[in-house]
């Protein structure tokens, strides 16, 4: 009989190759780094979540901002790593965004030639690990990639920042 040390020991192996697949999923070429692009339609959206207006996109999916790239007035999320987490919402070649009244959308050209959709200056992005509409995961999710320490937060048409709903971040070490 297998005493309970060499079962809590297989155990953390099998839950360290869980992890490893999941991180390497998440920065393989092949994962999340496909440009989240508006179709026809309304290309931004508002939902209630807790009681405050959240943006989201066509899908329903929360669409997030980070304070820095707000700050700097810039994109800072293109590594492969970043993009592979937050995927920016983009649009095809001379088309404007669209949105519900008092929303201030606009775009940016993002380093590799795409247009990327903002809210009131910031780039707007989904999080990878919102799998469902309403899903705020990414909310206040800090991370750091190209030497940049990011800190993101749904985006709400008030400006503040969202509730989480009850639900945590991932906190995965990118």
């Amino acid at each position: 009989m297998t005493n309970a040390r060499d079962w809590y020991a297989g155990a953390a192996v099998a839950a360290g190759v869980g992890v490893l697949a999941l991180v390497t999923s998440c920065s393989s070429s092949s994962g999340n780094t496909q440009p989240n692009q508006a179709g026809g339609g309304t290309t931004v959206a508002v939902r209630e979540v807790s009681g405050d207006q959240v943006l989201v996109n066509s899908s329903g999916r929360t669409l997030y901002t980070s304070d820095q790239e707000k700050a700097a007035g810039k994109i800072l999320c293109s590594s492969r790593d970043c993009l592979a987490i937050w995927t920016p919402l983009t649009l095809a070649k001379g088309q404007q965004p669209t949105g519900p009244s008092g929303v201030s959308l606009g775009t940016v050209s993002r380093p590799d030639g795409s247009t990327q959709v903002e809210f009131n200056g910031a780039p707007l992005y989904t999080f990878s690990f919102d799998h469902a509409a309403g899903d705020v995961k990414g909310e206040n999710t800090k991370d750091s990639f190209a030497g940049t320490n990011f800190t993101w937060h749904s985006a709400t048409t008030s400006g503040a920042v969202a509730p989480n709903s009850g639900q945590s971040s991932p906190g995965y070490g990118y």
